[in-house]
């Protein structure tokens, strides 16, 4: 009979994730504007990457701040409860559109 803390050792660790913002100049926009996506990486820097690498299909990426705001910025992390209910896979990037996400937040 196997034991707890066997049990316990096999189960994989939970997903991570992250909130990112990145300023980007939609065609027809005057000033850039912060896109959101949601990004299951563990690392955050990796996170950030993988965002910017996503915003580039929409336009081009602010190359330096504009108005006190960064070019790309973790939001917050993610809670695990999130990819519960949103179905977002171990390095997904998902795009979550310009509005802030209060949903991806509460969780």
């Amino acid at each position: 009979m196997r034991r707890f803390r066997d049990l316990a050792a096999a189960l994989p660790p939970p997903p991570t994730g992250w909130l990112i913002g990145v300023l980007v100049r939609l065609p027809g926009e005057p000033a850039p504007v912060r896109y959101f996506y949601a990004v299951a990486h563990d690392d955050r820097a990796r996170a950030e990457w993988a965002a910017a690498d996503r915003a580039m299909l929409l336009g081009d990426i602010a190359s330096s701040p504009f108005k006190g705001t960064e070019p790309v910025e973790t939001m917050a992390q993610l809670a695990r409860t999130t990819f519960d209910w949103s179905g977002l896979l171990k390095g997904e990037v998902r795009a979550l559109g310009v509005k802030w996400p209060r949903r991806w937040l509460a969780a």
